[in-house]
């Protein structure tokens, strides 16, 4: 029913009926068996499929910058590395800045209004990149401005989850927020696969040959403002705001009170963190250490483009499974398992790395001037062909460990999400018995802070996906590849902690959320 229709409560028990499409729906009980099977599933499920397209858009535009910086050096663009990783790091760091207010806007404005709101923002940091991308002789500066303004796109994260958590009963939060964060996070996989294709790059195992014609960067602009625009106009026509959702901002930071909030958005840096943060870095990652192209006509190496989306979408398809296995086996046992699988991961990865050989690197000098004129390149000397063939073999090697972490990140992501409402279901059990009038107001509560918990974990979290990048790109080192060594143990070192943390407030027997089997 919308706002402006009324029944008397009696009347809305007996026969809950969905609003209309763009309306508020007044009466929502998703834990009541009648009103979840004759009215809420199909509710519940139309507003997750076009959350999870905006959504999916919103994390595109988001990272859109660790493909495309990639590929500026082919536009015409002189950036270092370490700019580059500045440009794939600044839109994480906005991003997770932005989870807090986009969660808090939620209950504020209700789902359906804010999706509408977010997805029209996309269109700002999408033409933008459009512009700008066409203009080689623009400022790093600037571009590190235009960067930051895609961060709206992480900031969808936290509003889309935060409105589908209402949505669902508890047995099935886990697979619904599962399905609802893959296809948000697929829409990394999606912009790291299509992206060179559509720009007139290489692609697809090599399958689609770049364009003789060179990259046109400013297409991917165009072409996700208008799928922006799209999800606006079906956030519009087809989803729903939950007046159930409604709290005051107030309400919702009283969260920030609860330790565990805190101990769930550190443990959420370890596994969400890490997956944007890989995902992010990956395309620079296989550029840096295993590929060599001075010039745009002339390269050697394993070329990124044909590898870098499958961190994202292995990472991306396990993190239902892992939503699926916490609701069978609890969600702090499924995290412990994605951090030591992370660890083992970490590990595998620095030993591929350690068996790279140094490539050389010519003179700056030499390299300016074959770039003035791709004539003058007399090829690339036995010496790095022989050590690029060999980094290429390696590099099996190291896909292989890298897609094993995304697996974990992806299943500890899930478990991760899920542990929190059941965590803050345990604080509700605790307040009375079963239909006491305290235990149903607890559990109402339970809800909403859940929503905001998610957001305050989501936003704390994403912001691996800044320091991922800038540990990467480490200043004091000179050499890349021994940054990216010295980067992994570091991650690792982070990983057992992470371990630790997980067993001592979640699986220690004597523990309170232990006994309640979180």
């Amino acid at each position: 029913m919308s706002a402006t229709e009324t029944q008397s409560p009696a009347v809305a028990a007996a026969a809950p009926e969905a609003a209309p499409s763009g309306r508020w729906i007044e009466h929502w009980e998703p834990e009541d068996p009648t009103f979840w099977e004759s009215t809420g599933k199909k509710v519940a499920r139309r507003n997750l499929a076009f959350s999870i397209f905006a959504e999916h858009l919103g994390f595109s535009v988001w990272l859109l910058w660790s493909v495309s910086a990639a590929l500026l050096t082919k536009a015409g663009f002189g950036f270092s590395p370490q700019q580059l990783f500045w440009l794939v790091a600044v839109p994480n760091l906005v991003g997770s800045l932005l989870r807090l207010p986009y969660t808090f806007a939620v209950p504020k404005f209700g789902g359906r209004n804010w999706t509408v709101i977010s997805a029209l923002l996309l269109v700002i940091p999408t033409m933008l990149f459009a512009f700008f991308v066409q203009r080689p002789d623009t400022p790093f500066w600037v571009f590190v401005l235009i960067a930051a303004t895609a961060g709206v796109g992480g900031g969808n994260f936290a509003s889309s989850m935060a409105s589908i958590n209402f949505f669902f009963p508890s047995d099935k939060k886990g697979s619904a927020l599962g399905l609802n964060a893959a296809g948000g996070n697929a829409g990394v996989a999606v912009i790291q696969f299509f992206l060179p294709i559509v720009v007139g790059g290489a692609g697809a195992f090599g399958l689609v040959k770049a364009s003789q014609h060179g990259i046109v960067l400013q297409r991917a602009g165009y072409l996700y403002a208008a799928l922006a625009v799209l999800a606006a106009v079906c956030a519009f026509a087809f989803m729903n705001n939950l007046r159930a959702a409604y709290s005051r901002p107030r309400e919702q930071l009283a969260v920030v009170r609860y330790q565990h909030t805190w101990v769930m958005a550190f443990l959420y840096i370890g596994t969400f963190g890490s997956f944007i943060g890989y995902s992010a870095a990956m395309p620079l990652l296989i550029k840096i250490n295993f590929f060599r192209s001075p010039i745009p006509t002339a390269s050697i190496g394993i070329n990124f483009a044909y590898y870098a989306f499958l961190g994202a979408l292995v990472g991306s398809l396990a993190r239902p499974f892992g939503g699926w296995l916490a609701d069978k086996y609890g969600g702090a046992r499924v995290t412990l398992g994605a951090f030591i699988a992370m660890i083992l991961g970490t590990a595998t990865v620095y030993f591929t790395l350690t068996r790279l050989e140094k490539v050389p690197v010519p003179d700056p000098a030499k390299v300016a001037a074959w770039v003035k004129d791709p004539t003058s390149f007399p090829g690339f000397p036995p010496a790095v062909v022989t050590a690029v063939n060999h980094n290429s073999d390696i590099f099996p090697w190291f896909l292989i460990a890298f897609l094993f972490i995304f697996a974990a990140t992806g299943i500890g992501n899930g478990s991760a999400y899920r542990m929190i409402p059941a965590i803050w279901k345990t604080y509700a059990v605790s307040s009375g018995p079963v239909g006491s009038t305290a235990r149903k107001d607890a559990e109402g509560k339970s809800t909403k802070e859940a929503s905001a918990v998610l957001g305050i974990v989501g936003a704390v979290g994403a912001l691996g996906g800044f320091l991922i990048p800038i540990t990467f790109s480490s200043p004091w080192v000179t050499d890349p590849v021994q940054a990216t060594k010295g980067a992994f143990i570091v991650f690792g070192l982070f990983y057992v902690v992470c371990l630790a943390v997980t067993w001592a407030f979640y699986l220690r027997p004597t523990s309170e959320m232990a006994k309640a089997g979180v």
